[in-house]
């Protein structure tokens, strides 16, 4: 990285820091409560370091191998390191032990997965459940119909401590920011918290990224997983004129 770039990666992690903490004041809520997820997907160790020493201090990693080969670079040294991307159960056994939370657990299935690889390690893995909360067919994640019957099984499972819900609505639409989504899953995580379930606690409400994070904030989230506005746009996201 030139100084340039550091310097422009230093004034947006500033500027999402303030932004994450202006939408909680604005929410009425302690800024402090709020859990900022770097997304470091297709960014080196180099610029995930330059985050961290920006103040960055939790990173939300996409893919299994991209999170190993910066793992080994020592890119996350400083920070907190998750999962937030699509995990196939036969890639789990390379996450346990490097993660503090796996978001994406988007079945009972991939849930189990976990459960069975981490009681091998000897550890508890916290997760959060994935909640198709938009019901697109071409998304991983529970319907909300089906979240209770998912909590009874893998809350039974000693390996694992459900920590909350993460959640990735449809494209947002300009105007609503998808704050309708959002809170039907805030009524979904209070739902869920009034229930009591044993090995359940509903820390964590992720949602919200770089176009509607404060909008989701608003909506009662507690996490938000920022890329686009903190590294800038990755390179598949760049548009020929």
């Amino acid at each position: 990285m030139t100084e340039q770039e550091k310097k422009e990666l230093q004034e947006r992690v500033k500027s999402v820091i303030e932004r994450v903490n202006n939408a909680a004041v604005q929410a009425g809520r302690d800024p402090s409560e709020i859990t900022l997820v770097a997304a470091t997907k297709m960014n080196d160790a180099e610029r995930v370091q330059a985050a961290i020493e920006a103040g960055i201090r939790v990173c939300g990693e996409n893919r299994v191998q991209e999170l190993q080969e910066k793992y080994e670079q020592n890119a996350y040294d400083g920070a907190d390191l998750q999962f937030i991307g699509t995990l196939q159960t036969n890639k789990v056994k390379y996450l346990i032990g490097k993660v503090s939370l796996i978001q994406s657990v988007g079945s009972v299935h991939l849930g189990e997965a976990i459960a069975k690889e981490a009681e091998k390690r000897g550890v508890c893995q916290d997760i959060l459940l994935e909640v198709n909360i938009g019901r697109e067919a071409a998304k991983s994640g529970l319907p909300p119909e089906e979240l209770h019957d998912a909590i009874v099984k893998l809350s039974a499972k000693k390996s694992l401590h459900i920590r909350g819900l993460m959640a990735i609505p449809p494209v947002a639409d300009e105007k609503t920011k998808n704050s309708n989504y959002f809170t039907e899953m805030r009524q979904v995580f209070i739902d869920i918290l009034t229930k009591k379930y044993d090995n359940v606690d509903m820390d964590y409400l992720s949602m919200g990224m770089t176009n509607d994070f404060e909008t989701a904030i608003a909506c009662g989230a507690n996490m938000v997983r920022v890329g686009t506005a903190i590294f800038g746009k990755r390179p598949y996201q760049i548009v020929s004129p």
